[in-house]
């Protein structure tokens, strides 16, 4: 189990950003991940009139739980963890409009494929004993340096 101190090591997320409270299992060999969130007001994407959370933010809650995971195993082959980016989101399944306050989600996810620095993975919330949400999640890892590049591009652009 890794608590939320430990994650700070491994995920680049601070702040109301950060949403994960734990890693409850992990496998670098197999890269496989399973989290666990709580819904507060606390989140970033809180929607006080919805009294939650959209639902489909779970995928922004998918891609951190496997950037804690990369970061994990970054951190034990002796290298500083990568940034990594939502490249797409495909075969989505949404069963409720929001994560209500005090909600516990369950997020897991597998690695099914991979190239160079590009890595598909399945993705699922379950929230009680029902999945929620599932779907295939692509994304990229990029080093620092590559990261500064990208935002200072974006900053051109702007």
């Amino acid at each position: 189990m890794v608590e939320k101190e430990e994650l700070l090591a491994a995920l680049p997320h601070r702040g109301r950003m950060l949403l994960l409270n734990k890693i409850r299992e992990y496998n670098t060999k197999v890269m496989s991940v399973e989290a666990e969130y709580c819904i507060t007001e606390d989140c970033l994407f809180y929607d006080s009139a919805a009294q939650g959370v959209p639902a489909w933010v779970g995928f922004e809650f998918i891609a951190q739980a496997i950037s804690a995971l990369t970061g994990i195993r970054d951190i034990e082959n002796g290298v500083q963890p990568k940034i990594g980016f939502i490249l797409g989101v495909s075969q989505v399944r949404i069963e409720l409009p929001f994560f209500r306050t005090g909600a516990i989600l369950t997020i897991k996810a597998n690695q099914i494929e991979t190239m160079d620095s590009l890595y598909v993975f399945m993705g699922e919330i379950i929230f009680g004993d029902k999945k929620v949400i599932d779907g295939k999640i692509t994304v990229m890892e990029v080093d620092s340096e590559t990261a500064q590049a990208m935002r200072k591009g974006r900053d051109a652009i702007e």
